[in-house]
């Protein structure tokens, strides 16, 4: 199996419960709250390994929450690279409300990381052994790590020979268009503001989809759209690909998840249009769980021999 490498520079405790009744001002009891390590690129990481892969984390950890944050890795066995930082680890918040099936989300800022300790991750990467032959760089960016954060990770990947997939706000994923990269995953609304002019319908996103392809600014554009599937532009090929109707419970972490299935799939040699459906199925078994649980592997193989099924 190939290796992959995930970098997360704004992780998060992701810590979720329940309360029968969201109230204004009034005193809300929740259920015992669930803390799990988050963030876009820890949840890459977390799903590859509940998919039954294998990746390794690197991230910066800092204060009692940072600690916290490299138990929780511990606990679920994922290998991990921390970068000590003097800023505290972020925390966020998601609550169910059991009355209505509402599910409320609240993301911390995080730290602001210094020159050195956004450098170090990026020398970490540098150093990496054996080779990555895949890199995910996923999710926000913390305050002082410079915008053009993930291009400066793209050009490391090619230095190294590794495939850099980017899974990131739009801001941050225009200089990785001008550096070039393997994969990107922007939603509808990243996709969006990629470009100066209205993009609404179907056919408008897969010709933007397919000039990004063909100007060589990467090779598998995949445009995330919901409930609704993606739409995947690689070659010659521009495809939606819808995924199964399933009861949703929780949104958290289904993008990850989807990157994590994607990535899982390439790197055991599976074809791009089987990787991105096999991805898709990630993503959907994911909505199915509840909180941060993220996608679990046998809902997942699952969907995805029911997707196939349809589409051969």
């Amino acid at each position: 199996m190939r290796t992959i490498i995930s970098i997360a520079m704004n992780p998060s405790i992701d810590k979720s419960a329940n309360v029968d009744r969201v109230i204004v001002e009034r005193k809300l009891y929740c259920t015992m709250p669930v803390s799990e390590p988050g963030g876009g690129g820890a949840n890459v990481s977390r799903a590859i390994k509940k998919l039954g892969g294998e990746s390794k984390l690197i991230y910066p950890s800092g204060g009692i929450l940072g600690q916290l944050f490299n138990e929780l890795l511990e606990k679920e066995k994922i290998g991990h690279l921390p970068i000590s930082s003097t800023g505290m680890t972020r925390e966020s918040l998601v609550i169910f409300e059991e009355s209505t099936g509402l599910q409320y989300r609240f993301g911390m800022p995080g730290p602001i990381l210094r020159d050195e300790e956004w450098r170090q991750c990026l020398d970490e990467l540098v150093s990496a052994e054996p080779k990555p032959d895949y890199i995910v760089a996923s999710g926000s960016l913390p305050f002082g790590v410079p915008v053009d954060f993930y291009a400066r990770v793209a050009r490391i990947g090619k230095e190294k020979g590794s495939k850099v997939i980017v899974d990131a706000p739009s801001e941050n994923l225009k200089p990785v268009l001008r550096e070039g990269v393997y994969l990107i995953k922007p939603n509808i609304r990243e996709f969006r503001e990629l470009f100066d002019e209205q993009i609404k319908e179907e056919p408008q996103i897969k010709e933007k989809a397919r000039e990004i392809i063909k100007t060589g600014q990467n090779e598998i554009v995949v445009v995330s759209l919901g409930a609704a599937g993606v739409i995947v532009a690689f070659d010659e090929t521009v495809e939606h690909i819808v995924p199964p109707t399933v009861p949703v419970i929780s949104k958290v972490g289904a993008g990850d998840s989807m990157v994590a299935g994607i990535v899982l799939s390439l790197a055991k040699g599976m074809p791009v249009p089987n990787a991105i459906r096999f991805g898709v199925a990630a993503g959907t078994a994911a909505v199915m769980t509840p909180g941060t649980e993220l996608c679990r592997r046998e809902v997942a193989e699952r969907l995805y021999k029911e997707m196939d099924s349809v589409s051969a």
